[in-house]
């Protein structure tokens, strides 16, 4: 384990400041390089606590300029079209860099690691995603996935586009069902 200081909050380990005990590939691979640790040395805790009011003053003053962008696009939502198959499931997913490309067209510009998606999306409908601002504010972005804009339009009116399908499916097979039943009638003639 390395221990290290959080230059900035990190959801799961810590606010800035903190010492923290982690493994060295986690520090070496994510927390060093992207500036939000540095290692746990004389110096370095020296130098932190020299500067630790001016981190402070500008985290804060980052933190402020994200909920103002966070109020401003509240509600945002974002229509991806893919292809799919008849039960809605997608041919591939929708990742972060998708979602990410989305929000920037809606007005919103993010990079796909300020995207927190649990999972992929791999099938048709609407998931609500958080996109991080700040390590302290995120907003909650709806992501309306659809075959054709025609269908998004109905998704995020609310109407189940699964349903439409599903009625359709379900009268070819009563329109089949009644050709096999009369053909067998016509065949005992």
């Amino acid at each position: 384990m390395i221990e290290l200081i959080l230059m900035q909050r990190v959801d799961k380990l810590g606010q800035m400041g903190e010492l923290v005990k982690v493994r060295p590939g986690y520090a070496r691979n994510h927390l060093i390089p992207s500036g939000k640790a540095i290692r746990a040395s004389k110096d370095n805790l020296a130098r932190f606590e020299r500067e630790r009011a001016q981190l402070e003053a500008q985290n804060l003053k980052r933190r402020e300029e994200a909920e103002r962008v966070a109020e401003r696009v509240s509600g945002l939502s974002i229509t991806v079209i893919r292809q799919a198959g008849e039960s809605g499931a997608l041919y591939g997913s929708v990742s972060t860099r998708d979602i990410a490309e989305g929000c920037t067209a809606a007005g919103l510009t993010v990079g796909r690691d300020q995207v927190l998606l649990p999972h992929a999306i791999k099938s048709v409908g609407l998931t609500t995603v958080r996109v991080a601002l700040h390590p302290e504010v995120s907003i909650p972005v709806v992501v309306n996935v659809a075959r054709s804009p025609e269908e998004a339009e109905k998704q995020a009116r609310g109407e189940r586009v699964e349903a439409e399908a599903e009625a359709e499916q379900a009268s070819l097979e009563a329109e089949l069902a009644a050709e096999l039943a009369a053909g067998q009638a016509e065949a005992e003639r």
